[in-house]
């Protein structure tokens, strides 16, 4: 490898933040990844006809409405818009009923009857301090909260919902499983802190940026990030499989987006024992198993409205998806697993052609699941939206276990980088100060196994950017990351 400031593993979400932040800050960058195109989970491609594409990971994106890094970075002045469903997220339930959260916190509460005072009570203190509460659960949480209230407002509701207290707070199943079909997102046992905590945060997003959809798909964000790289001089290696951080000698810093494991291979034995214990102990959450669709129509919901809404939850309910998620955790295989789903053409009519729709869909099931998971997809989906089967042209799925074959940062399916437990929230992937540097000089670990965690916001790879500027270049300043003026343009005179 030739000479360079700056080399990064990996072009993931976080990979690319700080490919962004180095690059920027005036630095040599060089990029390398192992597959023929960037993005880790932000890739978009066609699966069974070349005028639909579908997202192979993420496809709904409320962090990256939200994040401090993408507030900076400023997507929309960079082209890429994010596309807000009037309904955020839907839960459907059987016997035709369905709870939804609608962006507008007032319809929802109105919707939820009698416990809409309730969920007024519980959204609304937060919507009201929202960037604040944004910007604690993104932080590298390592010092204190820069706004305490919004510290107790979100310290006092977690200690509530991520006990079984939190459930009896409503009256209704339809609040219940509306606020329980979020806290699946921290894909573990339910309740939990964690789970807690990722359930006010999305929760209450949901009512204010949104959670939207890339125009295009979310190979848009990566794109947007990508060019911005190569603009400020950086470079990029697709197709190149780096094994041995020997290979990457000529660089003053190496940023790793990988996961703990990735980590322990590429050092080979070079990590100080303990260290290298405490990744080995760094425990993987449940897995996720992936299925894509081409439809020949919308899915036939038996309520319409869950139709209008960017994600749908299918976990039954909050009873149901207690004992899945934590069966889930376990390492237990429930024959009805939780499911997201996305129809994109909700949000994104371009998406679509004339009887040719996309339709993504995620099961959560235990780590190295081997399961296909279509069948359980399929039916899961059908349970809430009978005919859904008969709509289907093209079908794609892959197991848990095969997921880590695409990306090596999802061990066993695990597609958050490490289980969000309570210890593992904070301590990501081990207890240090600064858990971006590693004991290696020169090397820094930039993926989600460090905080804030899993999700598209950039932070964890910024976080890490700017521990390489201080310690490897004695940088201190904070790289403007706003888009570039555009050059002036003179006519010639008249």
């Amino acid at each position: 490898m030739s000479t360079t400031d700056v080399a990064i593993v990996g072009t993931g979400p976080n990979g690319l933040a700080a490919g962004v932040v180095l690059a920027r800050a005036g630095l040599r960058v060089e990029l390398h990844e192992a597959a023929e195109t960037i993005g880790g989970g932000l890739r978009t491609a066609s699966l069974f006809d070349s005028g639909v594409v579908h997202d192979i990971c993420s496809a709904v994106h409320p962090m990256a409405a939200a994040s401090p890094f993408f507030r900076a970075f400023d997507l929309a002045a960079r082209g890429v818009e994010l596309l807000q469903p009037e309904i955020s997220y839907a839960h459907p339930l059987d016997g035709g009923r369905a709870a939804l959260a609608y962006r507008s916190l007032e319809k929802t509460c109105e919707h939820l009857g009698a416990d809409g005072p309730g969920w007024r009570r519980l959204m609304g203190p937060l919507l009201e301090r929202s960037e604040a509460v944004v910007d604690l659960v993104l932080s590298g949480q390592r010092g204190l909260p820069r706004d305490p209230a919004a510290a107790l407002l979100l310290a006092s509701r977690v200690a509530v919902h991520g006990s079984r207290l939190g459930a009896a707070r409503f009256r209704g199943e339809e609040a219940r499983a509306l606020l329980t079909g979020v806290a699946a997102h921290a894909v573990g046992k339910l309740p939990s802190v964690a789970s807690a905590a990722v359930a006010m945060l999305l929760g209450h997003l949901a009512h204010g940026t949104g959670w939207p959809l890339p125009r295009g798909g979310s190979g848009r964000i990566a794109q947007a990030l990508a060019e911005d790289i190569t603009a400020h001089g950086g470079v990029f290696h697709t197709g190149h499989h780096v094994a041995d951080l020997s290979e990457l000698h000529g660089a003053r810093a190496v940023l790793l987006d990988t996961s703990p494991k990735g980590l322990l291979a590429l050092a080979g034995g070079r990590l100080p024992r303990a260290y290298a214990r405490a990744l080995e102990r760094f425990r993987y959450g449940p897995g996720a198993a992936k299925a894509d669709f081409l439809v020949s129509e919308p899915i036939p919901w038996t309520d319409p409205e869950v139709g209008r809404a960017g994600t749908v939850h299918l976990g039954g309910t909050h009873a149901e998806m207690v004992r899945q998620e934590t069966a889930n955790a376990h390492g237990e295989r429930t024959g009805e697993p939780f499911v997201l789903v996305v129809d994109p053409a909700v949000a994104d009519p371009g998406r679509a052609l004339p009887g040719k729709r996309p339709v993504w869909a995620y099961a959560h099931v235990p780590n190295g699941d081997p399961t296909d998971p279509y069948d359980l997809v399929r039916a899961r989906i059908e349970r809430y939206a009978p005919g859904f089967g008969d709509t289907v042209v093209a079908h794609r799925s892959v197991a848990a276990a095969a997921y880590e074959a695409y990306n090596p940062n999802y061990v066993g399916g695990d597609i958050g980088s490490g289980a969000m437990t309570l210890y593992q929230s904070i301590a990501r992937p081990v207890p240090r100060f600064d858990p971006y540097r590693t004991p290696l000089p020169g090397v820094f670990l930039c993926s989600s196994a460090t905080p804030p965690g899993p999700s598209v916001h950039g932070m964890s790879g910024y976080l890490a950017a700017l521990s390489a500027l201080r310690h490897c270049f004695g940088i201190c300043e904070v790289p403007d990351l706003a888009p570039d003026p555009a050059p002036l343009e003179f006519g010639r005179p008249g």
